[in-house]
């Protein structure tokens, strides 16, 4: 098959990483995979399989971008594409003016946000809508965006190679040595700094457990999308309010982010919402005991106690006691993250997801 992915993406986070593993994973499967991306996407830099050449670059500034939709539709047609798959709100209306005759168009939604009257209108020419979770499958019932026979959930894949692969000693220190911790339990996160992530969250019960004792670093890796950075000075200043700088720190990681998983002895993901929580299947896959609020995403992720602990939503208090729960009690830890890898590499594989994915590709071509 002939496909174009679209994700006029500006950063670098799960959804955009579930972009570029499907189309390096397509490309190595035989198929003919283009990619449309904005000028200085950090997606390129994830794109191991797909050729440089099969890369275009548009403005995408907005779903009102008409030159870019007319690019696309040239594009598509000069390309004998067939089948355009977008990836984001504002990019579904230029994907839809782009397809017309030429294509059949796919879409995913990554997040629980609701669309607006627009998308209503463009994704009238929509053939399949890819929801990541249930959670997210229901909202798009609930807005009638399209008809729910299109509807098809397929839950994120990753590659179970990266994060089950165990990591040397000398890999797991040098890691720890360049995101400068010592003490015997390190507790980390992985998110943008936006603040449905509920980072400010981790770091209050950070500053709880500091209070109680001092073998736990705390790291939060994640970027800040907004352009004055507010986000991410917001919680430094709450770090130093509370006066654990000594215990927690944030980090851009840019390398191989299972290496940090490995480095850890716990994950926490605070979020307030999440549609799928790609991050925390990764952290499972890595065998590492999750603590995670109870997000539409984590809840049909994780079974309590089982493959993780959920906890309510805000609760700093709660996500302290689960974390302090965990640092002394290395039994709960191992089985937690025993039972959390199994069950990522039986639900969560990116194969399977890939599998999934392309039934969906055949049937909007079949017209099923």
């Amino acid at each position: 098959m002939r496909i174009l992915q679209v994700c006029s993406a500006r950063t670098l986070g799960g959804g955009e990483r579930h972009v570029a593993a499907l189309a390096n994973a397509l490309t190595l499967r035989g198929h003919q995979v283009f990619m449309a991306v904005t000028h200085d996407s950090p997606v390129v830099a994830e794109l191991a399989s797909v050729p440089l050449h099969n890369v275009i670059t548009l403005r995408m500034r907005n779903a009102f971008d008409v030159p870019s939709a007319l690019k696309l539709a040239k594009f598509v047609r000069e390309h004998e594409i067939e089948i355009v798959h977008a990836h984001l709100a504002r990019d579904y209306p230029l994907a839809s003016l782009a397809v017309r005759r030429y294509a059949q168009l796919v879409i995913t939604r990554h997040v629980l946000f609701p669309l607006n009257r627009l998308h209503k209108l463009t994704l009238a020419r929509v053939t399949r809508v890819i929801a990541v979770s249930n959670a997210v499958a229901s909202k798009l019932k609930s807005q009638r965006i399209c008809s729910e026979r299109r509807i098809e959930v397929i839950p994120n894949g990753i590659d179970l190679k990266r994060f089950t692969a165990n990591q040397s000693d000398e890999t797991t220190a040098d890691v720890r040595t360049r995101l400068g911790v010592q003490r015997p339990f390190l507790v980390g996160a992985v998110g943008s700094m936006l603040p449905i992530k509920g980072h400010e969250d981790f770091v209050r019960a950070a500053a709880i457990i500091a209070r109680q004792r001092s073998d736990v670093d705390f790291v939060i890796v994640g970027d800040d999308e907004a352009r004055n950075r507010d986000h991410r000075r917001r919680i430094e200043q709450l770090i130093t309010d509370l006066g654990i700088d000594d215990a927690v720190k944030l980090v851009n990681w840019t390398d191989e982010l299972s290496q940090f998983y490995h480095a850890l002895e716990i994950f926490v993901s605070s979020s307030h919402s999440e549609a799928f929580g790609l991050s925390i299947v990764e952290a499972m896959a890595s065998s590492l005991p999750v603590v995670a609020t109870a997000s539409e995403g984590a809840m049909e992720i994780i079974e309590d106690n089982r493959t993780g602990v959920l906890v309510p939503i805000g609760d700093a208090t709660a996500i302290a006691m689960a974390i302090v729960t965990l640092v002394d009690n290395a039994s709960m830890r191992k089985r937690l993250g025993e039972q959390a890898s199994e069950d990522a590499v039986q639900r969560f594989g990116l194969e399977r997801m890939i599998d999934a994915v392309e039934t969906v590709y055949r049937e909007a071509l079949a017209g099923v």
